[in-house]
């Protein structure tokens, strides 16, 4: 079974980007407390993506430092650098994201959201459909 559940904030804001084919793929790195022995703390950067409706969904809900959780798979894959060398990663796939504070709102509210333009607007933490 290849299951991974992460707790951490946001590194850094996602960017989500389009395939050829239209979907969206958002990618973000997300700080993971690490405890270590004698009082040490230390933190892993673990890279995160997500595809599709859930993609559009963190772009426009996450920002950096935001505490989510993660729930997802472990992918490993290879690709070619710019400089011709073969490289490995890993990242984890994500199934499902929790929010598990709200985003900081400018100082208007969004009280008159549309619905129907899921993915493109801040949803109030009840809206969101997940």
């Amino acid at each position: 079974m290849n299951k991974v559940i992460l707790v951490g904030r946001l590194a850094q804001d996602p960017e989500v980007r389009y395939t050829q084919s239209g979907k969206a793929v958002a990618s973000f790195t997300l700080a993971v407390n690490r405890f270590g022995g004698q009082g040490q703390n230390s933190a892993d950067f673990i890279p995160i993506v997500a595809w599709e409706k859930l993609a559009e969904v963190c772009g426009n809900n996450l920002t950096k430092g935001q505490r989510v959780l993660i729930e997802g798979r472990l992918q490993i894959r290879s690709y070619e650098a710019n400089d011709g060398q073969k490289r490995r990663i890993a990242e984890v796939v994500a199934q499902t994201v929790e929010f598990l504070e709200k985003k900081q709102q400018p100082s208007g509210d969004n009280e008159n959201i549309d619905v129907n333009s899921f993915g493109k607007d801040v949803f109030p933490d009840e809206e969101i459909p997940f």
